[in-house]
């Protein structure tokens, strides 16, 4: 499975967190799956740290990232022009943002926020 993780599920594993749930935890950790993290959950971590909301090293991210076995996606100029096709069912300009760069890559993004259920099967809410 090919899984894009949301800036909060991303930001649990790497700190190890018990807010992770159990299924997202095994679906990182297997093998079989291609984990990916978007500089759009760089950029919004970024920032949330600048703006003292969330304590994180942002220069330790990308490495903590690579060291999990997690491949980096940029994000593109279609990227952004696929938020356009995108019903409103959520107006978080970053969570709409990796919702469709899912769609695009042919991923899952992998969430806890069930808001965004409504985008259907390239969402994968645990």
């Amino acid at each position: 499975m090919r899984l894009l993780l949301d800036t909060h599920v991303l930001l649990w594993w790497l700190a190890g967190s018990r807010r992770l749930p159990k299924a997202a935890m095994a679906l990182i950790a297997d093998p079989a799956n291609m984990i990916w993290m978007s500089a759009a959950s760089v950029w919004e971590i970024a920032l949330k740290a600048r703006l003292g909301r969330i304590d994180v090293d942002i220069h330790e991210l990308e490495p903590a990232a690579k060291a999990s076995g997690f491949e980096a996606l940029a994000v593109t100029c279609g990227h952004a022009a696929a938020v356009a096709a995108l019903p409103m069912h959520h107006r978080d300009p970053f969570d709409r943002l990796l919702v469709a760069q899912s769609v695009v890559e042919d991923l899952r993004l992998l969430t806890h926020d069930a808001s965004l259920s409504p985008y259907g099967p390239s969402v994968m809410v645990v």
